[in-house]
């Protein structure tokens, strides 16, 4: 194996970690606000696609994910285990997921010098954003047995908006590290 892809896969290893690091830091920035709270862990998963791309953005979440569940304190609030990921909160988990995971396919093939457009980095954002709600409204219906009217009044209308404004803001970043030749791919 070539010196330049050791090193280019130690890079974005190392990416990786870091990218998994600064979602568990969102859920250290966040207000509790019944079952769902509020934290900065949308822009970092969001960030993680963009940045990584397809798979690893979405092995950054799967990490954070797999680092709360075997005890590591790094869900909303401190918390951590299974009982965590089983509970109310759990389906926000697997969407993140699955959100790094759209956003980074998504964008993967925009690997050429210009810059990424907007129009590209909102519609996969809005992709994953669709996801990862999807994902934590269902599993509120299915953990707290209520309906779905109820769910999105716990679980998506209180935090549309602001994972709005964390997309543009990592579109943005995703833009201008692209210009800048920062990506780690």
């Amino acid at each position: 194996m070539p010196a330049t892809t050791s090193l280019q896969s130690l890079h974005v290893m190392v990416w990786t970690a870091l990218m998994a690091s600064l979602i568990a830091v969102g859920s250290f920035l966040s207000i509790p606000l019944g079952p769902v709270p509020f934290s900065m862990q949308p822009l970092f998963v969001m960030l993680a696609g963009f940045l990584l791309g397809w798979p690893h953005g979405m092995i950054a979440a799967l990490l954070f994910v797999a680092a709360g569940s075997i005890g590591l304190p790094v869900f909303a609030g401190g918390k951590s285990g299974l009982a965590v990921l089983f509970g109310p909160t759990g389906g926000y988990l697997i969407g993140f997921v699955l959100a790094a995971g759209a956003i980074g396919l998504l964008t993967q093939a925009r690997k050429t010098t210009r810059t990424p457009g907007w129009l590209l980095g909102l519609l996969a954002g809005l992709i994953g954003l669709a996801l990862l709600y999807a994902c934590g409204v269902l599993n509120l219906i299915r953990v707290l047995d209520i309906g779905w009217h109820k769910a999105l009044t716990i679980g998506f209308l209180p935090f549309i908006l602001q994972d709005l404004v964390k997309l543009v803001m990592a579109v943005a970043t995703w833009r201008i590290m692209h210009g800048r030749g920062l990506l780690p791919r």
